[in-house]
């Protein structure tokens, strides 16, 4: 199992961040490149406790789908989503919200996931690591322009 640890501030009010967060049109943007859609369940809009979005998108030039469930959900301090059905074997994103005081807001995204061989599960897991702390990590910024920008309106 990998775990990987993202931590962004964004110069925003907590509810802000946690609500674009839970954005799928946002997270649409920010994934772009990917070609990512939602194909099933919340396709748009803000998703909430209990709520499923199925994503497919081009990863490893292979098309895939993931659906994926909100499980927990504390606003704006946190929420979990997870895998519902993939490719992987688990995968789950914790987010966590902290109000920092100056109109700032830490946030912080714990990925687990387990990747979908356990025999070759080690050396697939190698190749994942950086792939997803990129795809993380390229999610965030985008948070974070737009967060921090008039933009968010369009978002939440």
């Amino acid at each position: 199992m990998v775990s990987l640890k993202e931590i962004t501030i964004i110069r925003a009010p907590i509810q802000r961040c946690f609500d674009l967060s839970r954005s799928i049109d946002l997270h649409l943007l920010s994934t772009a490149r990917t070609g990512e859609s939602a194909v099933d369940g919340v396709t748009s809009g803000l998703i909430g406790m209990g709520e499923q979005v199925t994503w497919r998108a081009k990863h490893f030039g292979i098309w895939q789908e993931l659906t994926s469930k909100i499980t927990a959900l504390d606003r704006p301090v946190y929420f979990r989503d997870s895998m519902v059905r993939g490719a992987f074997r688990s995968l789950q994103h914790d987010h966590y919200f902290t109000d920092l005081g100056n109109g700032s807001t830490e946030m912080k995204d714990v990925l687990r996931f387990a990747a979908p061989f356990p025999l070759l599960g080690r050396i697939a897991e190698l190749v994942l690591r950086p792939y997803m702390s990129r795809f993380l990590r390229e999610r965030n910024e985008v948070l974070k322009k737009v967060a921090e920008s008039e933009d968010f309106q369009r978002f939440i």
